[in-house]
């Protein structure tokens, strides 16, 4: 509710210790701050605070201006102790001001500023300085008189103004990051092999100290996309160290010819060290677009159902980069392709144009390049239909299945083992 600054009938502090009790629940608020004054000096001359000896009078006066004023109990104290000071409570002169700066440098000097950018065609805030400095003093100008004492970091200040960058010529935006490498497109391989999708997989870091932590190894992870033969790779760091060797035998790592590379947007893979080594081959690199998340699908779900599902999540560290790296080729990647089956899709169109795909077809990378039609012709040079014959008949599905398994037990045991006597050795 509010309340009319005027409550003659209440004279004694007895009066108010009632009038506290009867109100409890009730709150006021005043009309104006000039008015809340002006009846707070009065209660507290009415009553005499500044001279009263009683704490416990004093006490509610102070409860009783709360009550009916709603201001805070420091408030409240500011204004007692001010009232015993000065001996009234007024309001001050600058309350309600805002406090400012002297504005120095106007419309006048900011445009002088961006006709010598212009000139200059925007030089850094050190060499702009030099300038108005030598424009007043040395050549005297006098239009320069502020600007000659003008601070660096305040030169940056004003080409931000609105001013400034209506009248300069040397103002842009800053551009995003844009990386010269690669075409930014989905490929489209037209049931050709040799289209590969590229990715890799790390395999978790391990906490060796406070704030520290020691990285594991990296799985390099290249997955054809029309027969989905893969190829993985072991690497300690995915640096050009460990990965130039790899991609430098792209072309012999494969049964047939290898025409397309394509990756997300990672360093590891758009770089210029990549980028020439497949300029050598002659193999065209395309990077993922923007907003297009399925555009490396294919890779990304074989990182979850063949790499995640054989190796695990658990960190390895980068030691044993090597030896899983010789258990990928002897082992698990002829497991992939020749022994273990992976869908494949069939599409069919409706009748509003959406493409349905069912996966009903479930073949082995090398079964499925089987069926492409006179599929001898994209074999890669030197590469011939016997030796992979070979490979493929020299053991049954569940036959090389063993024995990979048996090799990867093997490894995970002697890792298992080398670190077991590295933590005895540092107890």
């Amino acid at each position: 509710m509010t309340l009319n600054m005027t409550d003659s009938c209440v004279v004694s502090i007895a009066q108010i210790k009632e009038f506290l009790k009867v109100n409890n629940a009730i709150n006021f608020t005043s009309t104006s701050r000039k008015e809340k004054y002006k009846w707070m000096n009065d209660v507290l001359n009415k009553f005499g605070y500044v001279r009263l000896k009683s704490k416990k009078d004093k006490g509610l006066i102070k409860k009783y201006i709360l009550k009916m004023t709603g201001i805070s109990p420091r408030q409240l104290k500011r204004l007692v102790t001010k009232k015993r000071i000065s001996g009234v409570i007024v309001l001050s002169s600058n309350w309600g001001k805002k406090n400012q700066f002297p504005t120095v440098y106007g419309p006048a000097d900011i445009l002088l500023l961006a006709e010598t950018d212009n000139l200059h065609q925007r030089l850094n805030a050190n060499a702009t300085k030099n300038i108005l400095k030598d424009e007043y003093e040395r050549y005297g100008d006098e239009r320069f008189k502020r600007l000659s004492n003008i601070s660096v970091s305040h030169i940056y200040n004003l080409r931000f103004k609105k001013i400034y960058t209506s009248h300069s010529t040397t103002f842009t935006s800053t551009n995003p990051v844009s990386t010269p490498i690669g075409i930014r497109r989905k490929p489209q391989p037209m049931g050709i092999p040799g289209f590969l999708r590229v990715d890799t997989v790390h395999q978790g870091d391990r906490k060796i100290a406070l704030g520290k932590y020691e990285k594991g190894v990296y799985h390099l992870n290249l997955v054809d996309e029309v027969v989905q033969w893969e190829m993985v790779f072991c690497v300690e760091t995915i640096s050009e160290l460990h990965l130039k060797p790899i991609f430098e035998q792209l072309q012999q790592m494969f049964p047939f010819k290898v025409i397309n590379f394509h990756s997300d947007n990672g360093s590891e893979n758009i770089n210029y060290m990549v980028a020439d080594i497949l300029s050598r081959l002659i193999i065209k690199q395309t990077k993922s677009r923007s907003r297009h998340c399925n555009d490396n699908a294919l890779v990304e779900s074989k990182n979850g159902s063949v790499i995640r599902k054989y190796m695990g999540y658990s960190h390895i560290p980068k030691t044993y980069a090597q030896e899983i790296n010789e258990f990928y080729q002897k082992y698990f990647n002829p497991y992939l392709n020749f022994h273990r089956p992976c869908g494949f899709a069939t599409t069919t169109i409706d009748g509003k144009g959406k493409e349905k795909k069912k996966y009903d077809v479930y073949l082995t990378p090398y079964a499925k390049l089987k069926t492409l039609d006179n599929w001898t012709k994209y074999l890669a040079p030197g590469q011939t239909q016997k030796e992979l014959d070979d490979i493929n008949t020299s053991h049954s599905h569940n036959g090389w299945a063993k024995l990979m398994q048996q090799a990867k037990s093997t490894l995970f045991r002697n890792i298992k083992l080398k670190e077991q006597s590295k933590m005895a050795v540092r107890r």
